[in-house]
């Protein structure tokens, strides 16, 4: 795996410049002919960990390059203006100064700040003038239960708030009974709602039962117009693994190969090392090439995350492991 040390530039902001997915007619043909071998994928994921190994200033461009793919989180019932406005800044500034300087980077911020929709306006407020976007988990999140014509109103606040993404989550239902219609319905209304926000549609791969499943739902938000597709919600009790995304990654090429549109993903949740970051940035390089390595094509949906490649960034400087605590979030 190779990547460039790191330079005086960081890597860029999201543009957003690709044609965005519209989506197509759903195809139940193509979604009954999906497969998943789940030892097979389960085999070529516990191989991951320990086929890619970058060392010193290799490394510590990889994890510069993983910062600028995170999706800084906060997602809790105690969240207030205050903890969001400290998330912000925390984005703004997601690694000491001097650590910085010492790496020749500058500009260096995170991909994006997701927060709850009550509090989109007190992030996009923070973020003001930064480049950073803010993403609203919406449609009833985490369950995604509450009536349809809610959900979708609650979309419309969010935009209008600011968010200038929209992480919706899916009706499980629809998949675990296989009314693939009524997901595709489902995510083309939530797909217009957004209007020109672009939307990540949640999964929550780990209640969909089966890996095949997983691919299933995939192909079918993707057909619904879903600008990423996104492990979970975080909440759920099996969230992010290596087989789950190695099932949607090769969605995503099945659809790129099909349609020409290039689809998003998102890991979330428990993904909180840096030494685990490796491991999915290597896998979005092997499966889909280095074009996937930026913002507006892969995020981490992560908070502790960053916390640890700061800590990593230190020692790769000092060879010393410093306190967690020098390390806090905001």
């Amino acid at each position: 795996m190779t990547l460039a040390t790191p330079t005086t530039q960081a890597p860029q902001l999201p543009q957003l410049h690709l044609p965005r997915n519209p989506g197509m007619d759903l195809d139940l043909d193509w979604v009954a002919r999906v497969q998943a071998n789940t030892s097979a994928i389960e085999r070529r994921a516990a191989t991951l960990p320990g086929r890619r190994s970058v060392k010193k200033d290799h490394q510590a461009a990889w994890l510069c390059r993983a910062i600028s793919l995170i999706d800084l989180t906060t997602l809790s019932g105690d969240d207030t203006p205050g903890r969001v406005r400290r998330l912000c800044a925390k984005a703004r500034q997601p690694v000491a100064p001097g650590i910085l300087s010492a790496l020749g980077m500058t500009g260096l911020t995170v991909g994006a700040v997701c927060v709850y929709h009550d509090m989109v306006e007190t992030a996009v407020e923070a973020l003001q003038g930064s480049g950073i976007p803010v993403a609203a988990v919406s449609t009833g999140f985490p369950a995604g239960l509450s009536p349809l014509a809610l959900r979708i109103a609650e979309i419309g606040q969010s935009v209008a708030a600011g968010a200038a993404e929209i992480d919706i989550v899916i009706s499980r239902r629809h998949v675990l009974t296989g009314n693939w219609q009524a997901l595709y319905d489902e995510m083309r209304e939530m797909r217009a709602a957004c209007g020109a926000a672009h939307v990540k549609a949640i999964l929550a791969t780990g209640e969909l039962g089966t890996l095949r499943n997983v691919a299933k739902a995939s192909l079918v938000c993707m057909m619904g117009g879903a600008d990423f597709i996104k492990t979970s919600t975080g909440k759920e009790t099996v969230n992010a693994t290596l087989p789950v995304s190695l099932t949607m990654i090769r969605a995503i090429r099945a659809y790129h190969d099909r349609t020409g549109y290039r689809i998003g993903y998102k890991p979330a949740g428990g993904i909180s090392k840096a030494k685990d970051a490796l491991v999915y940035l290597a896998l979005m390089k092997d499966e889909l090439g280095d074009r996937w390595l930026q913002p507006d094509l892969f995020r981490f949906g992560a908070s502790s995350l960053l916390g640890d490649i700061e800590r990593q960034l230190d020692h790769h400087l000092t060879g010393a492991y410093s306190a967690g605590w020098r390390h806090a979030m905001a």
